[in-house]
């Protein structure tokens, strides 16, 4: 398998949980209207999901230590696409909370198990660097997510937002079936589950670096949440809450590009987290203050355009102390952060106060950044 190829369906996989948590968000009024459940209600949607995704995350980080990182794929993609079809049918909002559930576990094997295969084949700098053009390519994802799922939501409801996601888990099933391969050492050290918890617990730049993806994520996925509704306050319909995913998602690859053209000229990581949690702040700040007009958009640029910087130089350096146990230290970090994430959303969709959440989120990633000095993750 080529170089390139290789990366193509890796940045696929990649993408896979993110469209899928975008596709859905546009759908939230619909099944509010559907359900009879209020925004509040219907916004807890997204945190049961992140709230579920962290335990597939171990599950999936876990199982392909063992079992391998290709079969792990296939099973993970597999159970999505029956969480799909089970959406179909049910008939009460809880249980369309339990095939989100179940969803939400299948996808996860797209982000953990694939940042293991590139863990696997890239170090260093160089891991770093393929992160941030992961971040361009991943740019897209809210621009395809919003997009497409406002205008399925227009035609058909969320049940149309169900069988494209059906359709994307089964061809992507396919493709990894064809082409994915098998990148777990021959020579794996076998390191116990609660052993790597405890060593990674004890670690100030585990949690550090957990913090950080969550608050960076926080703040991204609390416009996905809330902004439906911020929309429909506005008076301004659902496609307009798709549109701005395109600006949002060009600001975003703008700050995966302009990351990895900073570290080519020699930036270091922190530095670059400095930047962007400094930028995310201003731009929850101008959401805030623009919040009862449909500018507050533009700021929200500033907020997407950081996690574009942040994340790749997080991710890349995270686990520098974990190569022996790759998947397992993997899925433990993703753990966290998830958790993390969850809660947060949790209490943004409670709040219904996106620029509030915003500049906590930002806050919290300065004053991490601050505090690390010269340490780095």
């Amino acid at each position: 398998m080529s170089h390139r190829t290789f990366l193509m369906l890796a940045i696929a996989l990649l993408m896979f949980p993110q469209i899928a948590q975008t596709l859905f968000s546009p759908a939230l009024g619909d099944i509010g209207r559907a359900f009879d459940v209020g925004p509040q209600v219907a916004a807890q949607t997204l945190s049961v999901y992140f709230l579920a995704f962290a335990f597939g995350v171990v599950t999936w980080g876990r199982v392909c230590d063992r079992i391998g990182r290709r079969p792990s794929m296939l099973a993970g993609l597999a159970i999505y696409a029956v969480a799909c079809v089970l959406g179909f049918s049910v008939r009460s909002f809880n249980g369309l909370l339990m095939t989100q559930v179940l969803a939400a576990f299948g996808a996860a094997v797209g982000s953990v198990v694939t940042q293991t295969l590139l863990r696997d084949r890239f170090r260093g700098t160089e891991l770093a660097q393929v992160f941030s053009l992961v971040g361009m390519a991943l740019a897209a994802s809210p621009a395809i997510g919003l997009f497409s799922g406002a205008s399925l939501v227009q035609g058909f409801g969320y049940r149309g937002v169900l069988v494209a996601l059906l359709l994307l888990a089964s061809i992507l099933w396919i493709w990894s079936w064809r082409n994915l391969p098998e990148t777990r050492p021959s020579q794996l050290t076998s390191v116990g589950l609660f052993a790597t918890m405890g060593d990674m617990l004890r670690d100030p730049g585990i949690w550090r670096s957990a913090l950080w993806i969550a608050s960076f994520n926080v703040a991204l996925f609390s416009y996905y949440s809330l902004g439906p509704f911020q929309f429909e306050r506005l008076g301004l319909s659902g496609e307009w809450f798709g549109y701005s995913g395109v600006m949002l998602a060009l600001a975003s690859g703008f700050g995966a590009w302009f990351n990895k053209k900073l570290l080519q000229i020699g930036c270091r990581p922190l530095q670059l987290i400095r930047l962007a949690a400094l930028t995310g702040l201003l731009g929850g700040i101008g959401v805030w203050l623009l919040q009862a007009h449909v500018w507050f958009v533009l700021p929200m640029l500033l907020v997407v355009l950081a996690f574009g910087m942040a994340i790749p130089n997080i991710l890349g350096a995270a686990l520098r102390n974990y190569t022996d146990r790759l998947g397992t230290a993997g899925a433990l970090l993703g753990l966290f952060y998830y958790l993390l994430i969850g809660v947060g959303l949790m209490l943004a969709a409670w709040s219904q106060a996106l620029g509030e959440t915003l500049m906590i989120c930002n806050l919290l990633a300065l004053s991490l950044a601050i505090r690390a000095k010269n340490a780095f993750v």
